[in-house]
């Protein structure tokens, strides 16, 4: 067990309220988008685009979700591995998943509910664990480049400069992650701030354990596969947005492009951070493209818009809400098994 520093006190994790009302937030945000993109598109349209859409392709693409999870869960696996968490892989499974909960917040932190889950099994100190979603989320970001790529640099190529200018926005986060000056600056200037007790202090000590998570995490020889297996799950989920797009566009909707369009609006919802989960950036770069392309196929405007808005509106469906719903059934298997662990006498 990793026991925190004697006399640094434990960050009390997020209490039921708050989590319920992060979700209820998030949910409400959702809603009102969607609201919104229905009196886009006009909800006639939407129903009669969705009159012969195949919906058994929704638990399809459900499924290929979940096995984008289930691959990314090998490079969660590597990361508590090389900061030393142990536990049992189905506790870990079952945090993993429990992340997802929260992914209707800005940028995706909420994921860091991870670090008290795994603090309460094991006792790993907050700041040393949660590096594991920065990590995490940057191979993530390098991974849809790398499908923004395959897809847009051979579809979209007049696109090409917002690949480049992200890959470059990537390679300026992680010289700022790894270099030891740099977060050592960083830290002093936390140690500085005029705040009242030792609260400079400590906040600087724990950042110093995060930069060195985060230095173990990000060095170039842990940057290749984690990045390999994050591309190889996000195209499972690049495949069943391809066919949901595509089934309304009469089979029409090249499979290049659509890898494009997903990845590079994820890209544009994890970029712009304080959207949570991406709310209203992703869908309406998505439904965007999707509306521009439709219509190079010979979609009526009408329809075309119609079309997007039905194809982001489920897509999301079977990936940020799946995701949610996932994540908050692990995390009430988690509660269950944990208090039952805990209510063992000591042997």
């Amino acid at each position: 067990m990793n026991d925190p520093p004697e006399g640094e006190p434990r960050r009390a994790a997020p209490s039921s309220k708050t989590l319920r009302t992060r979700l209820f937030i998030g949910i409400f945000l959702g809603l009102l988008v969607y609201a919104g993109m229905v009196l886009w598109a006009d909800a006639g349209a939407i129903g009669a685009a969705l009159a012969d859409f195949p919906f058994i392709l929704v638990p399809a693409a459900m499924g290929l979700s979940f096995l984008n999870y289930v691959v990314r869960f090998a490079r969660w696996e590597r990361y508590r591995g090389l900061l030393g968490i142990r536990m049992g892989r189905r506790t870990s499974f079952l945090i993993y998943l429990a992340g997802l909960s929260l992914t209707v917040t800005p940028g995706k932190m909420g994921e860091a509910f991870k670090s008290f889950l795994i603090r309460r099994v094991d006792g790993t100190p907050v700041h040393v664990s949660a590096p594991i979603v920065v990590a995490e989320r940057f191979t993530d970001l390098l991974a849809l480049l790398a499908l923004v790529g395959i897809g847009g640099l051979a579809t979209v190529p007049e696109n090409a400069w917002i690949f480049w200018s992200t890959l470059g926005l990537c390679g300026v986060l992680l010289t700022v992650f790894c270099s030891e000056r740099l977060a050592g600056l960083a830290c002093d200037l936390l140690e500085r701030l005029p705040l009242p007790g030792r609260v400079a202090p400590k906040l600087a000590q724990r950042a110093r354990g995060a930069f060195e998570s985060a230095r173990v995490l990000l060095t170039p020889r842990e940057l290749i596969v984690p990045t390999i297996v994050a591309t190889f799950g996000w195209s499972l989920e690049c495949f069943g947005f391809w066919l949901i797009a595509n089934a309304l566009a009469g089979g029409e909707l090249p499979l290049l492009f659509a890898i494009y369009a997903f990845a590079l609006s994820a890209v544009a919802g994890a970029v712009l951070i304080l959207f949570p989960g991406g709310l209203g950036v992703t869908e309406g770069t998505l439904s965007g493209l999707l509306d521009a392309r439709y219509r190079l196929l010979g979609v009526a405007p009408e329809a075309a818009r119609a079309k997007a808005a039905s194809a982001t509106i489920l897509i999301r469906l079977c990936t940020l809400w799946f995701a949610v719903g996932i994540g908050l059934a692990a995390l009430a298997l988690f509660s269950r098994e944990q208090a039952a662990a805990e209510a063992k006498p000591p042997a």
